[in-house]
């Protein structure tokens, strides 16, 4: 028989079961933490994308900010005419301008006309260029393209894209850089340095040479592409470089998506700076007057 009283079996007080009701029921304290904590956890929201005309417009002022920081950008090859410009430009390929600079005063003292280089000793030709690389296929294109001129030119380097780019070893780029800087005829030139910058600033995420151009193109007057590839080219070569690019030294980071892809810091940002930025040297043996940098030395000099 069970002790249990009858009517008290099972039963518990009023009083211990608030006190439990109670200890379960969080806090507001507790309730306004928890709702911070899910809130912090929650993904962010994707940041706005950028208009189209928020981009151009940023695009637009970046080169304006690039002009007073450049204001002496040039091309940065040596030459002396159009025939000089064009041979320069394609020895240029695959090795840096300031080898090319040290390496053409030789070749025109040997060759100055296209009917001189046209008539020379491929083997003679090599020796001299040998320095830029790629000397056998460079000699190939340098030798092509002078017939070519004296054949179908009279001697002179055309002025107009189509015709440039008929001749042996000359692109759209070669062209553009021939036209913007030695005819005055406006052209953007879409080198490395070029293509990576405007990827970095997100003009464009195109790869191929020619869509960047286009893209470019419909973004600034044709008055400013000459100006703004040699700006762009300019920045990539002295601050926004293609491994380290001194992000922390950088006078447009400001409007830059790709801030803090390199250095961040400052000071150590200052010593990546290369060139005038620098105080180095630069690539041309023979600068602009308004250039403030020193000039490059020449072949064996250091």
């Amino acid at each position: 028989m069970s002790s249990s009283t009858p009517g008290t079996t099972g039963k518990k007080s009023p009083g211990t079961t608030g006190k439990k009701a109670k200890a379960a029921a969080p806090s507001k304290a507790a309730s306004r933490k928890a709702a911070t904590e899910a809130k912090a956890a929650a993904p962010s929201k994707a940041p706005k994308a950028e208009s189209h005309l928020a981009m151009v417009r940023r695009a637009r002022r970046i080169n304006r900010e690039l002009a007073e920081v450049y204001p002496y950008a040039h091309p940065e090859l040596d030459f002396r005419n159009p025939f000089e410009l064009l041979v320069a430009t394609v020895l240029s390929a695959q090795t840096t301008d300031l080898r090319v600079n040290q390496t053409t005063p030789a070749l025109f003292a040997a060759y100055p006309t296209p009917e001189d280089m046209a008539a020379a000793v491929p083997e003679e030709m090599e020796e001299i260029i040998r320095p830029t690389g790629f000397f056998r296929a460079k000699t190939k294109s340098l030798l092509g393209l002078s017939a070519a001129l004296r054949d179908e030119f009279g001697g002179e380097v055309p002025g107009r894209l189509e015709d440039l780019v008929k001749l042996p070893g000359v692109g759209r780029k070669t062209a553009n850089v021939v036209l913007g800087n030695a005819f005055g005829v406006p052209g953007i030139t879409v080198d490395t340095h070029f293509g990576r910058l405007v990827r970095r600033w997100k003009w464009t995420d195109e790869e191929d040479p020619v869509k960047v151009e286009a893209v470019v193109a419909g973004i600034f007057p044709k008055s400013e592409w000459t100006m703004l590839s040699h700006r762009v080219v300019f920045h990539g070569r002295r601050i926004c470089h293609a491994r380290k690019p001194a992000c922390g030294a950088c006078p447009i980071a400001p409007l830059c998506p790709s801030y803090g892809e390199g250095e961040t810091d400052p000071e150590k940002a200052r010593k990546l700076l290369k060139y005038e930025m620098g105080g180095y040297p630069g690539q041309r043996l023979s600068p602009p007057a308004d250039y403030p940098g020193k000039p490059a030395p020449a072949l064996g000099d250091g």
